[in-house]
Order: C-alpha cells, then sequence, then structure tokens
C-alpha cells in the first residue's frame, strides 16, 4: 500500500507493534523442551491480548497462528507437538497479522540458549545485511539493486541467498505488489521502490542452499541442497530518506 493519510500511517504503526512484539515476546518465551505447537499457542494468546488475527491463518488456512521453523526448515514451519526445542537449536519465528484492515510481517532466526552448533555466525550474517539492505532503500531505487547487495554482502560472509523466497508489498492484504523483492539482482526487474509505500523486506541467508522446496505437508520449505538458512524481516515505510522501521520494537537488531 501507499500511505496517503496520518490514519494510514497510524493504523500501520498500531499493527507493525502487535508483530513486532509477538515475536519479541516468543522469542523470550522459548526454551528447550517445550513444543514448537506451545510456542505457537503463547504467540496465538498475545495476538488474541492485542485483538490482532493471525495473518497466515487469515489469508491462507495456515495451521497455526505463527510460523515457527527448526533448524534445516527454512521457513513456513507448521507449529507441532512432536516438535520438541533443544539447547542450540536454530529457530525462526514469522509473525504476521492483522488489525482493522491493516497487515505487518517481521520474524527473525535465532539460537536457543548456548550455541552448541555454531549457528550464531549465520544469524549474525542475516540481521546485518537486513540491516544494511534497509539504509539503502528510499524512493527511487530500483529493487533489483537492493537484492544484488543482500546477494554481495552474503557471498562476502561466505553464505549464498534463497532465490525463490522474497520480500513483498503489504499494507491492506498481507502480500502486495511489488511481489518480489528478491535476494539477489534480477536484472529483468526493473521496478523501482516508491515513497510512501509500505514493504516487508527480508533476508533468506544460507549456508548451502539457493532453493526452497516445499514438503509433502504442503507448508514446510527446506534447502535444495540441504545446511541452514536464516530469516529476519522488518515492514518499513519508504520515505526519500532513511525508511521508517514500523516493526523495529521486535528488537531482533538489539
Amino acid at each position: 500500500m501507499s500511505i496517503t493519510s496520518e490514519a494510514e500511517l497510524i493504523g500501520m504503526q498500531n499493527i507493525s507493534k502487535i508483530v513486532a512484539l509477538t515475536l519479541k515476546g516468543m522469542r523470550n518465551y522459548a526454551q528447550p523442551g517445550m513444543t514448537t505447537k506451545e510456542l505457537d499457542s503463547f504467540g496465538g494468546e498475545l495476538l488474541k491480548q492485542y485483538g490482532a488475527k493471525s495473518a497466515p491463518a487469515l489469508a491462507y488456512g495456515f495451521p497455526g497462528w505463527t510460523c515457527i521453523s527448526l533448524n534445516k526448515e527454512i521457513a513456513h514451519g507448521i507449529p507441532s507437538d512432536e516438535k520438541v526445542l533443544q539447547e542450540g537449536d536454530l529457530i525462526n519465528i514469522d509473525v504476521s497479522a492483522e488489525l482493522d484492515g491493516y497487515w505487518a510481517d517481521n520474524g527473525g532466526s535465532f539460537v536457543l540458549g548456548q550455541d552448541v552448533h555454531n549457528h550464531q555466525p549465520l544469524v549474525d550474517a542475516s540481521k546485518r545485511i537486513l540491516q544494511k539492505a534497509i539504509k539503502n532503500i528510499k524512493g527511487g531505487v530500483r529493487i533489483a539493486e537492493i537484492g544484488r547487495l543482500i546477494e554481495n554482502e552474503a557471498k562476502k560472509s561466505g553464505y549464498t541467498v534463497i532465490k525463490n523466497l522474497t520480500g513483498h508489498g503489504i499494507g491492506r492484504k498481507l502480500h502486495e505488489e511489488p511481489s518480489e523483492i528478491a535476494n539477489y539482482y534480477d536484472r529483468y526487474n526493473l521496478n523501482r521502490f516508491k515513497k510512501n509505500s509500505v514493504v516487508a523486506i527480508e533476508t533468506f541467508i544460507s549456508t548451502n542452499s539457493t532453493i526452497a522446496n516445499t514438503l509433502k505437508d504442503g507448508w514446510t520449505l527446506v534447502g535444495n541442497k540441504g545446511g541452514f538458512v536464516t530469516q529476519h524481516e522488518h515492514t518499513i515505510v519508504v520515505t526519500d530518506g532513511a525508511p521508517i522501521i514500523l516493526t523495529e520494537m521486535n528488537e531482533v537488531w538489539a
């Protein structure tokens, strides 16, 4: 969407704060021995308290309040009573929701407890790359150039990017135009970021894979070459200068 009034900005700020605080709360609540279903239920209760509706459930019938992906799962992991969190697990939580006709999206990967499997460098790279990408976004910048930046920064750190998962426009729906804000340089994408538009920017930084494949459950995504992937995502408003990071209170950079 494009922000055209103070009321629209306030609407986006309200739902963005909710998804950000829900993500932060879930990250702090997670502990070894807990199932991903328990963690998701906690997130669902937070959304209820805020009066918000789960976006993946509302828009796509996803079987959970939030997407929780564990270890070699990239994204869209289904919360389950069978998946028990362990010390050192690589966890990704993606929280998106709707309130009063406005939609916002954010996500983050983190290591649970002690980093016994050395996942932290990958997590840190994803955070750092997202931060640099957002700093370079403003009205008139080609979307493909941000993809080039993300891919180049990943290569510098010894990683690859997932090419078939992208950021996207957001606001009045979960997914809007621009439909693809890729993590690599797509020379065929001539679109540019537009001032006052709202977009969800996300990084998918990988140790091995470049493509995400869907498992038989119809939701969970894993890499085509194995390994691990970290994702971080913010909903932002594009301006002529530094973007407004609507979900910054999730404190993924803290």
